[in-house]
């Protein structure tokens, strides 16, 4: 069984929020064709979960690797949601994804409920890591808290068996925002061993990551795994910030970094991938894509030279603390 570390080509594994149709409806083709390109260029480490598209990125990811040795790929998935045989009129993120009714619970018996239907649609017997999945500000506001204890008194606790059994390799949370993250390391009962941050160690937005979750994830010895490097696509000239519309300030600070990436021949894709990859705490790095040729770009930029004046002149001009690890 690998290793999430022997499953990582350079640091790089398949975010499968898009393969969900998040944004746009994804046609089965092309989805199908992301993921084999992603494993013909040498991508072990797969992240999925039941909210991208109510079950569909799940399921496109078992259809493709479930003819590999299980052996050979490290599977992660979530839970804090599943899904019944109702149906619903979709919004939001996945407006173009399968229409089942999702709910959200994270509870023991739903946590339970959640792992058995993703076995199912990712055609597996096991999982390797497990995420406690949007117990966070963003998804719950000022609700978050008593999710949060919710999920401590029940997922926690189920995971955390799990883990002790070895029936999983690791748990810990995927979330958006910073705080949940730190508040789980703190605990004692139930503590995680990786966590999924997203959005939260880019390029473009680091600042709150490194003031207490980095240094404590090194402190005690938990694992990061980047989501969404490229903050929803508008890294590399996508209207996305962090899956809302892009605001004209936003807008304005990539064409900036774009500019000085320009300068030094330096693609900005290259730059986040690089960044957020060279702080010690972070194992992996997952960004999501339904463009095959994405795929292959993607591993190309995060071995590209980049030259120290660029990094350089990013911290002078104050577009990266002097606290974040550089790549040089």
């Amino acid at each position: 069984m690998k290793s999430l570390q022997d499953a990582l080509k350079h640091k790089v594994g398949l975010g499968t929020a898009p393969l969900g149709n998040m944004f746009r409806d994804v046609p089965e083709e092309e989805a199908r064709e992301t993921i084999q390109t992603a494993w013909d260029e040498g991508v072990r480490y797969f992240d999925t979960a039941p909210f991208y598209g109510a079950g569909l990125a799940e399921m496109r990811v078992g259809d493709v690797l479930s003819k590999y040795n299980r052996d050979d790929y490290v599977l992660s998935t979530k839970v804090g949601r599943y899904m019944t045989d109702e149906t619903e009129e979709n919004a939001g993120l996945f407006e173009h994804g399968r229409n089942n009714k999702v709910i959200t619970d994270y509870t023991e018996d739903a946590t339970k409920r959640s792992i058995e239907q993703s076995l199912e649609r990712l055609q597996t017997d096991r999982l390797d890591m497990v995420f406690v999945h949007d117990v966070s500000p963003d998804f719950h506001g000022d609700e978050w808290v008593a999710k949060f204890e919710e999920a401590r008194t029940g997922a926690f606790r189920v995971l955390s068996r799990l883990r002790e059994e070895g029936v999983i390799r690791s748990w810990g949370l995927g979330v958006n925002t910073t705080e949940p993250i730190e508040l789980a390391m703190e605990l004692e009962e139930t503590r995680p061993d990786v966590c999924l941050s997203a959005t939260q160690y880019t390029l473009l937005q680091h600042d709150r990551a490194l003031q207490r979750m980095m240094t404590m994830a090194e402190e005690k010895d938990v694992d990061i795994v980047v989501g969404s490097p490229y903050n929803s696509g508008v890294l590399f000239g996508g209207d996305h910030y962090n899956y809302e519309k892009a605001g004209a300030d936003i807008i304005g600070r990539v064409n900036q970094l774009k500019e000085i990436g320009d300068k030094y021949d330096v693609p900005l894709k290259a730059a986040a991938l690089q960044f957020s990859t060279a702080h010690p705490a972070v194992k992996s790095v997952i960004p999501g894509s339904t463009r095959p040729d994405r795929i292959k770009e993607d591993l190309e930029m995060i071995q590209r030279e980049i030259p120290k004046a660029f990094w350089d002149e990013l911290v002078e001009r104050g577009f990266i603390s002097p606290l974040a690890p550089l790549p040089i």
